[in-house]
C-alpha cells in the first residue's frame, strides 16, 4: 500500500478522533535548539554506544545544531581514550555534578551500564538538565518509580531512544496497522532470533549479569515492547513469562576468564579476538587496568545469571495479547513478527543468515492473495540502517512525522522497561501473573 495523500488524511482524523495526536503533541519530546544556536549536551558513560552513536556519529550528521560540552566515566582511562575517538576538544570529567556545574549543558546523555541510568536520569534532573537516555530507562520498578516522581517534581523532558521505531519496514508496519489493514488487531506472535554472534556477544559483556542489565528482557527486550506499544496505541496491563539459561554460562563442559588468555581456543567456536578492533582495544583492552572489565569475557562463565530462553505473554489494554519469545543461540539472525486481526494478518518478516537477507511484509485478507511488500523507501545513510541518524534527526532537527508517533518520552521508557521487569519478576516467581500497575504508579 502507497503512502497516499488520501491514506495521510485517514490516518490524521483516526488519530485525533482517538486523541492520539494531542498526545503526540503535548509529547514531542524533541530537543532541538533555537535557530542559529546548537544545543550544548553533556554524555555520561563513554563506551561504544557513548562514543560512537553519541558522541562521533553526532558531530559527524548533527555537529551543526549539537555541541558536547563535556565527557564524563568512573573509567579514567576510557574517558580520555573516547575524547579521542570523538574527536572532541570537550573536557573529561570523572565526577558527573561537577561536569554538570563546570559545562551547563542542556540535556545529559545516558549510556552508562543499564543499572545506573537511572541515577544519572534523576541527578542530571535534579540539576536543571533534560535527558536523553539510551534505552532502558531503567532494570527495576523502584528505578522507575524515582524518576517518575523525581521529573513530576522537576518539569524537566526525558527521551528515550528507541531507534528501532525509525526502521523502514517498522514504519512501514505502523502506517499498515494505522490504516486498519487487517482490521482490529486480537493478538500479535513476535518471534527474535539472536545468533550465534550476535547473541553469544551479550554474555561476553557485562550484560550477562542480572544486577547489571535486568536481563535480557529489559535490555534488548525493551526495544521490542516499546514497539509493541506503538504498534497497537495501548499499554501493557499484565504479563506472565518463562525464562532459563540453557545454552551460555554453566552449559558447557569447559571455560576460561576471557578470550586473549583461554587454553580452550582451539577448541571452542565462540572463541573471539578483541584485537582485530581496533576502537574496542582502546576502549576496553587499553582500560582493563582502572576497573577489570573485560570486553573479550567467556560466554561459559558460571556465574552468568541472565536467561538466553524466553517467552512472554502481554495483555494490553485494548485486549490484544501478545506472544513474545526470544532465543540467543541460534544459526541465524531476525525476526518473524505477525499481526492477527479481524479481517486478516500481517506478517513482518527478516533474516540475515548464509549469505542471505530476507526483508518483507506480507499482507493476507481472511477472503483473498496475499501481498508481498518489499519496498519501504529509500534507504538510509547511518547505524541500523538508518534508523540512528532518523532518530537523531527528530530529537536534535525537530524532524519526525508526528502522525506515526516516533517520539518516545518517559511514560513510553516507562511502559517499555516495566514490561520486561514484569516479565523477570514473573520468571522469579514460577509463571506468577505481574501487573504493571502494581509495580509503579504512572
Amino acid at each position: 500500500m502507497k503512502l497516499t495523500e488520501k491514506n495521510l488524511m485517514h490516518r490524521r482524523e483516526f488519530l485525533a478522533s482517538s486523541g492520539v495526536l494531542a498526545a503526540s503533541a503535548a509529547t514531542a519530546f524533541a530537543h532541538f535548539p533555537a535557530k542559529g544556536k546548537r544545543l550544548k549536551i553533556a554524555i555520561v558513560g563513554t563506551g561504544s554506544r557513548g562514543s560512537q552513536t553519541w558522541g562521533k556519529s553526532v558531530l559527524e550528521h548533527h555537529g551543526d545544531v549539537v555541541e558536547i560540552v563535556g565527557l564524563c566515566d568512573i573509567n579514567r582511562k576510557r574517558v580520555r581514550a573516547a575524547q579521542k575517538l570523538i574527536g572532541t576538544s570537550a573536557p573529561v570529567f570523572f565526577d558527573f555534578d561537577e561536569m554538570i556545574r563546570q559545562t551547563d549543558p542542556e540535556a545529559v546523555v545516558v549510556t552508562t551500564v543499564d543499572s545506573s541510568h537511572y541515577k544519572y536520569t534523576v541527578r542530571a534532573m535534579e540539576l536543571g538538565c533534560d535527558v536523553i537516555s539510551e534505552k532502558p530507562l531503567c532494570t527495576d520498578e523502584e528505578q522507575c518509580q524515582t524518576i517518575l516522581d523525581t521529573q513530576k517534581r522537576t518539569g524537566q523532558k526525558v527521551t528515550v531512544t528507541f531507534n528501532a521505531r525509525h526502521g523502514r519496514g517498522e514504519i512501514k508496519v505502523k502506517e499498515l496497522l494505522l490504516e486498519k489493514a487487517v482490521g482490529e488487531v486480537q493478538s500479535v506472535d513476535f518471534h527474535e532470533y539472536l545468533n550465534v554472534r550476535h547473541g553469544a556477544d551479550y554474555f561476553r559483556r557485562w550484560h550477562r549479569l542480572k544486577e547489571n542489565s535486568g536481563t535480557l528482557l529489559v535490555h534488548k527486550a525493551s526495544h521490542h515492547f516499546d514497539q509493541m506499544n506503538w504498534w497497537l496505541d495501548s499499554d501493557p496491563v499484565d504479563v506472565i513469562a518463562e525464562g532459563d539459561l540453557k545454552f551460555y554460562g554453566r552449559n558447557h563442559a569447559f571455560r576460561s576468564t576471557h578470550c586473549r588468555v583461554c587454553p580452550y581456543r582451539e577448541r571452542c567456536r565462540f572463541h573471539w579476538d578483541v584485537m582485530q578492533n581496533e576502537a574496542y582495544v582502546k576502549l576496553y583492552v587499553d582500560c582493563e587496568s582502572e576497573d577489570g572489565y573485560l570486553r573479550d569475557g567467556c560466554v561459559w562463565r558460571e556465574n552468568t545469571n541472565i536467561y538466553d530462553t524466553m517467552t512472554v505473554l502481554v495483555r494490553y489494554a485494548n485486549d490484544a495479547r501478545l506472544t513474545y519469545t526470544a532465543n540467543c543461540y541460534l544459526p541465524y539472525e531476525g525476526q518473524a513478527i505477525a499481526f492477527n486481526g479481524a479481517n486478516g494478518r500481517l506478517d513482518y518478516l527478516t533474516y540475515s543468515g548464509g549469505g542471505k537477507r530476507l526483508d518483507e511484509i506480507r499482507l493476507t485478507p481472511a477472503f483473498g492473495k496475499t501481498e508481498v511488500i518489499t519496498d519501504f523507501g529509500p534507504v538510509r545513510e547511518g547505524g541500523h540502517g538508518g534508523s540512528d541518524v532518523s532518530l537523531k534527526d527528530m530529537i536534535f532537527r525537530g524532524i519526525a512525522a508526528d502522525d506515526l508517533q516516533l517520539s518516545a518520552g518517559l511514560r513510553a521508557g516507562a511502559l517499555a522497561s516495566l514490561t520486561g521487569i514484569a516479565a523477570y519478576r514473573s520468571i522469579e516467581r514460577e509463571g506468577v501473573k505481574v501487573r504493571i500497575s502494581d509495580l509503579v504508579s504512572l
